[in-house]
């Protein structure tokens, strides 16, 4: 577990320090005495304790293999000269990460990717329950978007019964990731900020067939708005022509007349009026 621990203030060691080293250097070469080489050797010893820990920065110190405890106070101390110290960033950090080539719940290859925000919260794990935590956070954050890939559809092209899809997802697919990400880090003692889906798309062997089909589906449902639409047009002149009396029209004039409508209304392109001068036949 982390240990807080708060070292001797630097300034009260390096005025001892500097006598040291001053006194053994003067007594050397104005006394020429070889004892004052004990308190010179002795100042240079203790300089190697000194340590700067800057704001949102923390130090892990181990004493021979034992771990001894962590300073996250900024400031200038000094400590014993035989710790070993591990410097550890606590500021948040981005991880923008490549697009990768993943299958979905449904086995379409896709391309994604992820910005992930994090950061150190346990030194301890950090230091000492991984091997290299930053590498630790790019394998397992792709781990994690692979997983995430792999339980939701691209969209319901496919899969018409999923209520949730990547690409509509949303707010609550980002939720799922984050969670994902932070039950495999926590080991790491990192805490995850903020994860996201930054990219998406279909892989590119697949990519121009599901634009074409996009676009096909696209082109029947506005087809199937404007039959609709010609549809109600159509039935709505035939029953305004019949209350208001204007032609009476049988059977196979209205087949004639909603054959006529539907090509005007359903065609392309615009129709070529044609002026009967003679009989309507």
């Amino acid at each position: 577990m982390e240990k807080e621990i708060k070292p001797s203030s630097g300034y009260f060691y390096l005025m001892i320090n500097l006598i040291l080293i001053l006194g053994g250097s003067a007594g050397l070469v104005l006394l020429k005495n070889p004892w004052f080489v004990i308190p010179l050797v002795l100042g240079i010893f203790l300089s190697i304790g000194f340590a700067v820990v800057n704001p949102n920065q923390s130090m892990v110190l181990t004493l021979f293999g034992k771990y001894s405890g962590t300073i996250k106070t900024n400031g200038f101390f000094w400590f014993n000269p035989f710790y070993v110290r591990l410097k550890i960033s606590l500021r948040a950090r981005n991880f923008d990460g490549e697009a990768i080539k993943v299958n979905d719940k449904i086995g379409n290859p896709i391309m994604i990717g992820l910005v992930l925000v994090w950061r150190v919260s346990e030194t301890f794990k950090a230091a000492f329950a991984v091997d290299d935590y930053e590498k630790f956070v790019v394998v397992q954050s792709e781990a994690a978007l692979r997983k995430l890939a792999g339980m939701y559809s691209y969209d319901n092209f496919d899969d018409e019964q999923a209520e949730l899809t990547l690409r509509a997802g949303g707010e609550e697919v980002n939720n799922q990731l984050e969670i994902e990400i932070t039950e495999r880090l926590q080991m790491a003692g990192i805490e995850v900020i903020e994860a996201r889906i930054n990219y998406i798309a279909y892989a590119q062997e697949i990519a121009q067939a599901m634009l074409k089909r996009q676009q096909a589906s696209a082109i029947v449902a506005a087809r199937f708005k404007i039959v609709e639409g010609a549809v109600g047009m159509v039935e709505m002149a035939l029953e305004q022509l019949s209350k208001k009396g204007i032609v009476e029209l049988d059977e196979d004039k209205k087949a004639t007349m909603v054959s006529n409508l539907m090509i005007v209304l359903c065609g392309d392109k615009e129709a070529t009026p044609v002026v009967n001068t003679g009989s309507l036949y």
